[in-house]
């Protein structure tokens, strides 16, 4: 079956940064860094200050961005130096994705990189085919890192690699996942149990395929 990725990530980017097309430039300041510390989060997917921000920078100096002599001074200090309350740093990365097509491509593929291209191999390594187990896997890359190993230790479904049936496996993953967010006791993770919320109202029309339009947290995603 061939796989939406545009839609898979268009989905994404509306749970991220509220538009299909995602905002390159949306920036935002969350305490969910380590030990319940303040970050930047920014981007069309959202990557973070203390996570991979470094490496989205790096990778746009690498282009010869217009702004890469700008980023220079900052590299070394993101992740390790606090630049949540520098307003210097957070100006520069909004204006370098409004006005520099580079940091825009660059987003592209590094989301590709760090986040799609990792899941889709989690994705085929499990021998799973739907687009909507795609979606769920990527969207926890995204979200979570990764498919959590503690989640997936609460139910006792298999998934195809070892003998079990996609939709169930999918059907169970989803399930432990939006009942972890629902009721985290971090206020912050509980407020994107939309997510997991999108993915159940999937499998209940049974949109495997995704042909059907996704009520993405109030969007439509065509």
């Amino acid at each position: 079956m061939a796989i939406p990725k545009k839609k898979i990530q268009q989905i994404i980017n509306v749970f991220e940064t509220g538009i299909p097309a995602g905002k390159y430039d949306a920036l935002v300041v969350f305490a969910d860094g380590r030990n319940g510390t303040r970050q930047i989060t920014f981007g069309r997917s959202q990557t973070t200050e203390q996570g991979n921000l470094k490496t989205l920078i790096n990778m746009y100096i690498a282009r010869n961005g217009k702004f890469a002599g700008e980023f220079a001074p900052f590299v070394n200090q993101i992740g390790v130096v606090p630049l949540v309350d520098n307003a210097a740093f957070k100006l520069l990365l909004r204006k370098s994705a409004r006005e520099d097509a580079i940091m825009r491509v660059t987003q592209d593929h590094f989301f590709d990189i760090l986040y799609y291209t990792p899941a889709l191999a989690f994705f085929t390594h499990l021998k799973l085919t739907l687009p909507l187990s795609l979606l769920a896997v990527y969207d926890s890359f995204i979200h979570s890192g990764g498919v959590p190993a503690f989640l997936r230790e609460r139910f006792t479904a298999l998934p195809p690699s070892r003998g079990g049936d996609e939709k169930t496996w999918i059907g169970e993953y989803v399930r432990v996942r939006h009942e972890w967010l629902a009721t985290h006791p971090k206020q912050i993770l509980r407020k994107t149990a939309y997510r997991t919320k999108c993915f159940l109202d999937q499998i209940k029309s049974d949109n495997w395929d995704l042909k059907q339009p996704v009520d993405a947290n109030g969007v439509m995603v065509l």
